[in-house]
């Protein structure tokens, strides 16, 4: 673990230069990435009930066919709202329809359930700017993620997507920090993370 005074400007830096990588990426390597990320998240999730994900923007793996492709599931599909004035996500049902909600986040229509319905899911999926090898996941610095997965049930499955070069060896990791026990790259499709900090 990582005393909070070190590992803040480590995590401030490593968030600027994965941001620069993502910016940098030609559309055609996003809309690869994209088509592979997909198709080993709807391999994994075949069974799924209940899941939790969000719409990737359009530097994140995954954007432009997440969450439409988990229409072929089946499954009961949350998605996180970034309310006004709240530091918790919200989620709702994904009915297909989409709006641009806060920091210009695409988030569903419909009516809100609050910020516990992410513990129905039995796999949340959560974006990521970095993961590493024992599951410590780089989000972007707002705590939004690392709030919202203190409700997630113990059994779940967490799994963030990045690009290839986005799985490292190390990152500073907090007390706070909840690690993900998967991590889906475009080359390396779903890879369980082994609990290991």
């Amino acid at each position: 673990m990582t005393a909070p005074q070190d590992a803040e400007p480590v995590k401030a830096a490593l968030r600027d230069r994965f941001r620069a990588q993502r910016r940098d990426r030609s559309p055609t390597d996003r809309a690869t990435a994209a088509a592979a990320v997909t198709t080993a998240l709807l391999r994994q999730l075949a069974r799924v009930r209940t899941l939790a994900a969000f719409v990737p923007d359009e530097t994140e793996p995954g954007h432009g066919r997440l969450p439409a492709a988990f229409t072929q599931l089946g499954a009961r599909v949350l998605l996180p709202v970034v309310p006004d004035g709240d530091a918790q996500l919200h989620w709702a049902v994904d009915t297909g329809r989409l709006a641009p909600g806060r920091f210009g986040l695409l988030e569903p229509v419909g009516p809100r359930l609050g910020p516990t319905a992410i513990g129905a899911a039995e796999v949340v999926v959560v974006p990521a700017l970095a993961v590493d090898r024992t599951g410590t996941r780089l989000g972007r610095g707002g705590g939004y993620y690392d709030r919202a997965l203190r409700h997630v049930r113990h059994d779940a499955v967490v799994v963030a997507l990045v690009f290839d070069d986005e799985l490292v060896d190390r990152l500073p990791a907090l007390d706070h920090d909840r690690p993900v026990s998967a991590v889906v790259t475009p080359a390396g499709g779903w890879e369980a993370v082994p609990a290991g900090r």
